[in-house]
């Protein structure tokens, strides 16, 4: 957890800085890469899921080390190469996650957050999801666990490799020569994120596009056919928590429309968008096929709501820090609250961006936990001082009033509050 929490303080604000000099890029070139919103919600996601990661809510199921141990045929010292080999298993392993989360409809709701954004830029790339909470597929590292190859090889290896898949979510550089040949391209990943029907369920490659080229999955980006990015259920919300089990809900509530008992069971296990006749009947659901008349979801924020989702997010990440350097400190189950924390939070105001009807109960219950909290630790937050656990008190307070002022603002505007967000 330490490790990774410390690793984390110099990545995060890397991937910030590189997105701050994209949208400076974009401007000065005349583009339009970010809405406010969608930025907030990109990086909204990244908070959650990688506080989910730190607390080490993930279950694997099977852990290299256990194939290492029982299956291993050589063993073999860490060099350059071995390095090489580890980083080509991986990538290779993570063609097929990547490639299956795609195409099976259970495991689409680990990877649906990622795609959710109608945008594509360098914050879309953060939107990792909160649900993917069981590692199924070490299995695929077992080529190298057969060669022995070290585990403290692929505890270097994996970060990096995740690391890597960040920089092609742009929309700024165009085709890159005889890298793309070699490597996944922007222009390859742009292919990946688009819903065209010429582009659906194409490049899968996570480093290296030659996995799409041998398996039949490859697609060029096409001059004449201008990505549309998004997914062909369109989510229609800001909030990465509603978004990361969306799907799920849908696919259990076809398992209960549906009449038949083998519907019930296959529908987890088809391609992915594959449904019940009477359940998509009993449940329609739209439907995204007229993309020259495709509207981008925009709640049409008034500058207070713009800036004050800025507010939060900051504010939420000032707060992820400290957790990520006190980790060790503040100890369990203290760090578990203190995620919970941040959940709620993430969960509250972007619900206030959907300028939802449970915008203020959301908040209202954000506000009374983080009191809670703070009551809980003798009137100090985690170690916080005095003078900073005052100013968290009286944030919460106040974003309780804003939430509120927001609400009666929109009902003053629209007439009505926005439809909660749906699963």
């Amino acid at each position: 957890m330490e490790a990774y929490a410390q690793a984390l303080n110099i990545a995060v604000p890397i991937f910030l800085l590189l997105i701050v000099m994209e949208e400076l890029a974009a401007r000065w070139m005349g583009m339009s890469v970010n809405r406010g919103l969608d930025a907030v919600s990109s990086l909204s996601s990244g908070i959650t899921n990688v506080v989910k990661d730190v607390l080490g809510l993930s279950i694997g199921i099977l852990s290299y080390g256990w194939m290492l141990e029982h299956f291993a045929v050589f063993s073999i010292k860490a060099t350059w190469m071995v390095y090489l080999l580890a980083f080509v298993a991986k990538d290779f392993a993570g063609y097929w996650t990547h490639r299956w989360a795609h195409e099976i409809n259970f495991l689409w709701n680990r990877h649906i957050v990622h795609h959710s954004s109608e945008e594509f830029n360098l914050s879309c790339a953060l939107r990792q999801s909160i649900s993917e909470i069981f590692q199924l597929f070490t299995f695929l590292l077992l080529p190298a666990a057969i060669l022995g190859i070290p585990r403290e090889v692929i505890a270097v290896i994996g970060p990096i490799q995740l690391f890597m898949q960040f920089w092609y979510h742009t929309r700024l550089i165009g085709k890159m020569g005889p890298l793309e040949y070699i490597l996944v391209t922007p222009s390859h990943h742009r292919v990946h994120h688009a819903m065209n029907k010429e582009y659906l369920d194409k490049n899968y490659s996570q480093v290296f596009i030659i996995w799409d080229k041998l398996f039949g999955t490859f697609q060029a980006e096409l001059a004449q056919v201008p990505p549309i990015y998004g997914v062909k259920r369109p989510v229609h919300t800001w909030n990465p928590i509603v978004i990361g089990w969306q799907h799920f809900w849908l696919l259990l509530t076809d398992a209960w429309l549906a009449r038949s008992w083998w519907d019930k069971i296959r529908l987890w296990f088809m391609p992915t968008g594959w449904r019940p006749a009477d359940a998509a009947a009993a449940h329609p659901i739209g439907i995204v096929e007229d993309f020259d008349h495709f509207e981008k979801y925009d709640t049409r924020p008034s500058r207070a709501l713009l800036v004050w989702s800025w507010v939060q997010l900051f504010y939420t990440l000032a707060l992820m820090f400290w957790l990520f350097n006190q980790i060790a400190v503040i100890g369990s189950p203290g760090i578990f609250w203190y995620g919970a924390f941040l959940f709620a939070s993430v969960f509250s105001y972007t619900t206030l961006m959907d300028k939802s009807r449970w915008a203020i109960m959301a908040e209202g219950l954000r506000t009374a936990f983080g009191l809670l909290l703070i009551w809980g630790q003798g009137w100090s937050w985690f170690g916080l001082g005095d003078y900073w656990t005052k100013a968290i008190i009286l944030f919460n307070l106040l974003s309780l009033f804003f939430s509120i002022y927001i609400c009666i603002s929109q009902i003053r505007i629209d007439g009505k509050f926005a439809k909660p967000s749906q699963f």
